[in-house]
């Protein structure tokens, strides 16, 4: 017989190995429960980690001391930083990975946590008493206790899978679905939906001719996801390709379409709005001649590619036809259709802020069972859950991100208090406060308050307090330093600069768009030698402090304008279309709901907080 645990956690994909090893560290006796031991944290999608918004979301979680950015950085093939020519509130690092060895690093490392056991099964029901979750019963009617128990099951829940016109239950490709824990919840008075999500085929990448593609190269100087010095950047990497549809391919995938699970209304579900199948692109952009693929490895060795941005449900025969006259894709061999999955979610408003359940007491749902997609919005959740778990079993107090605080805190806060209606994708447009959540600090922002609590270790608050104290003694230094306008004449105009016409900080210079702290370099010996003194972070953190210091304190200031205007009222008659600055999504949803006042339109899924903003502006006035 099991032992009683402090935490049981059901599934093991990212939200759950997240969840699980957060508890663990963190001192409580942890079981995690998985149906396969051998898919433990499988990229059941793209092999790849972070992008535009998530990968904050993974530079929060490793600055928590959660394991996604360490084992990104140990598994990952290529990495570049996305929106480099914007401001560096839009950086965003992404990773391609090695699918095997993600998943086997991710064993690996929960293998080593000694607080950390495991079990394989599936999971029927929770075990409940006096409104408490106590915990598990299993398939083959085992009863596990615990004091708290974690919820993520990802795409299991019922599980049922769609190729053509052909469906069979399965909560991934080759796997089955779970049952029994969607009707017991529903017994429990749950509210429960159906949402849907889709994967690409898979082929052989040595039938693919390369030379008809664009190659995509990882950055020249790439670099890694955790804060961690022990995690070192890559020292060669795998490139991707893109390749294009065109008319003849659109046509023959609108052959499958009476075929296709989607348009005959055989799935039910909401698929992501963000992540659109191509049968889904062609017929919603008609007028478009071509759509962009992304042609992924799925490791360094593996001969497998994944087609990304061809998720797709229709017949096998009609997918193949189509990937053939895909450039490059003339002889191409298939491994394994595309599919579509619908699965069952709980709408997140019947969470609290610590993920927690109103319902049942020391119940805990994270990843897709609340609705959202994406392995980083998944762990993320788990970790959060995880945290507070734990702190509840050992009676202390909840651990909370605030919206100002952390993309995290921003996604917790869109699920509980606006739900969602269609799988939930981080955006950086839905921060409002995204240039005080970037990428590059969310140590100094997060580190403190996952150390107090007992997560983060030691060894990350010492450099953190190292980064801080350098950081200072940087920008004290560009600050102090001083030149007169004679001094500095032909150095600014070989910089395509504007001479200075008073003595000047070197901070002050800075400020300029086109001057990069790097130039400084030539402007004095000792400024070199400086700069030589400190890495790239610590150089990239000050430059970014002194140049963007007006634009912080300027969102600072909108956010408090925010606040003051939450509660303006809004005619239910307002003409949302005359706002050309809106998102098409906002409108939609704006004419749908007619929120009577700007706090209620705020909590809308799908409004984001530059639509907030157009609205606040024009009320306003």
């Amino acid at each position: 017989m099991l032992q009683e645990y402090d935490v049981i956690v059901v599934g093991a994909g990212h939200a759950g190995c997240e969840a699980a090893a957060a508890a663990a560290n963190m001192g409580s006796k942890t079981l995690l429960v998985t149906m396969n031991m051998n898919t433990i944290a499988h990229m059941s999608c793209n092999p790849a980690m972070g992008g535009i918004a998530k990968g904050q979301i993974i530079r929060e979680i490793d600055a928590l001391g959660g394991y996604s950015g360490i084992i990104t950085d140990k598994s990952m093939i290529q990495f570049r930083m996305l929106n480099r020519s914007k401001g560096p509130a839009m950086w965003s690092p992404r990773a391609q990975s090695d699918r095997m060895r993600f998943a086997e690093e991710w064993r690996l490392a929960l293998e080593k946590i000694e607080n950390l056991d495991f079990w394989q099964e599936m999971v029927s029901g929770i075990i409940v008493k006096d409104g408490k979750a106590i915990g598990v019963k299993t398939g083959m009617g085992l009863e596990i206790k615990a004091k708290s128990v974690i919820l993520t099951n990802g795409t299991f829940l019922n599980g049922l899978i769609h190729i053509g016109e052909k469906k069979f239950g399965g909560g991934r490709s080759g796997e089955r679905a779970a049952t029994g824990i969607t009707e017991q919840l529903e017994e429990l008075g749950f509210e429960s939906g159906r949402m849907k999500t889709g994967t690409p085929p898979r082929v052989d990448g040595r039938s693919l001719d390369y030379s008809k593609m664009e190659e995509q190269e990882g950055d020249e100087m790439p670099g890694k996801f955790s804060y961690l010095e022990s995690s070192r950047p890559l020292s060669q990497q795998r490139s991707c390709h893109i390749t294009y549809t065109n008319p003849e391919v659109h046509e023959i995938l609108q052959t499958g379409f009476e075929q296709s699970p989607m348009f005959t209304g055989r799935i039910q579900g909401l698929g992501p709005r963000y992540c659109p199948s191509i049968e889904d692109k062609i017929n919603r952009f008609a007028e478009r001649d071509r759509h962009q693929i992304f042609v992924e490895p799925e490791g360094w060795n593996t001969i497998e590619i994944y087609v990304n941005g061809f998720s797709t449900s229709l017949p096998e025969e009609v997918q193949l036809k189509a990937l053939q006259k895909v450039p490059g894709f003339e002889k191409v061999k298939m491994f394994r259709p595309g599919y579509a999955i619908e699965y069952d979610f709980f709408p997140p408003t019947q969470l609290s802020n610590t993920l927690e359940t109103k319902l049942v007491e020391n119940l805990y749902f994270a990843g897709q069972i609340n609705g959202t997609t994406g392995y980083e919005e998944a762990g993320c959740q788990g970790l959060i859950a995880g945290i507070n778990a734990h702190l509840k079993v050992h009676e202390k107090e909840p651990f909370i991100l605030k919206r100002n605080e952390a993309y995290i805190g921003v996604l917790i806060d869109d699920l509980i208090n606006k739900g969602t209606e269609e799988p939930y994708r981080m955006f950086t447009s839905r921060a409002e406060f995204r240039l005080l959540l970037r990428q590059d600090n969310a140590d100094i922002r997060l580190t403190e308050k996952s150390h107090k609590i007992g997560l983060a270790d030691d060894l990350r608050m010492e450099q953190v307090n190292k980064k801080i104290k350098e950081t200072e003694d940087l920008k004290s230094f560009l600050e102090n330093t001083k030149f007169k306008p004679n001094d500095v004449e032909d150095k600014l105009s070989s910089l395509s600069s504007a001479p200075i016409k008073d003595k000047s900080s070197l901070a002050t210079i800075l400020k300029r768009p086109e001057i990069s702290i790097y130039d400084f370099k030539i402007f004095s010996k000792e400024a070199e030698e400086t700069l030589n003194q400190y890495n790239s972070e610590i150089i990239e953190q000050a430059e970014i402090q002194i140049k963007y210091q007006t634009y912080i304190e300027r969102e600072q200031e909108n956010s408090q304008k925010m606040n003051n205007l939450e509660n303006l009222r809004i005619k239910k008659s307002f003409d949302y279309n005359k706002l050309t600055s809106l998102s098409a999504e906002a409108k939609e949803k704006l004419l749908k709901i007619k929120p009577e006042t700007l706090g209620q339109a705020s909590r809308i899924s799908g409004v984001s907080p530059s639509d907030v903003s157009v609205l606040m502006v024009y009320l306003g006035r």
